[in-house]
């Protein structure tokens, strides 16, 4: 659960396999967020234009169409979005792809298989850090 500060607050769900965003989605709903879901990144963008959110929680591998990276790069590059904090959460564990992410302007980078709790302590730092 997080601090009671962060309920409410609107998380964008970007993974290509349903099965992870919906327990994704439901483990934020557990802790008082609004999950937003998406399937690639020309729909996680929409969201982002039209919802808003508090924080883009980002897979790399999206296919078929733009990758996280991409969906990254985009966010930080438009002035309007550049704020977002980006929690990038993947199966790509080489250091290289890490400090990609990262030089990009993800605000962490989460490893696949992942502890809920250790996810939801990287979206609390997040917030925090961008409220």
């Amino acid at each position: 659960m997080l601090p009671t500060g962060f309920a409410g607050r609107r998380v964008v769900i970007v993974d290509d396999e349903p099965y992870i965003v919906k327990i994704l989605s439901f483990k934020l709903r557990l802790s008082g967020l609004i999950p937003f879901e998406a399937s690639s990144g020309e729909e996680a963008l929409r969201l982002v234009r039209e919802e808003q959110p508090d924080l883009l929680l980002l897979d790399i591998n999206l296919t078929p169409g733009l990758s996280g990276f991409d969906i990254c790069r985009i966010i930080k590059e438009n002035p309007a979005t550049s704020h977002l904090p980006v929690v990038m959460l993947t199966a790509r564990i080489l250091p290289s792809e890490r400090e990609q992410g990262l030089a990009l302007g993800a605000t962490s980078y989460v490893t696949k298989p992942f502890s809920t709790k250790a996810l939801l302590l990287e979206i609390e730092k997040a917030l925090a850090r961008s409220s």
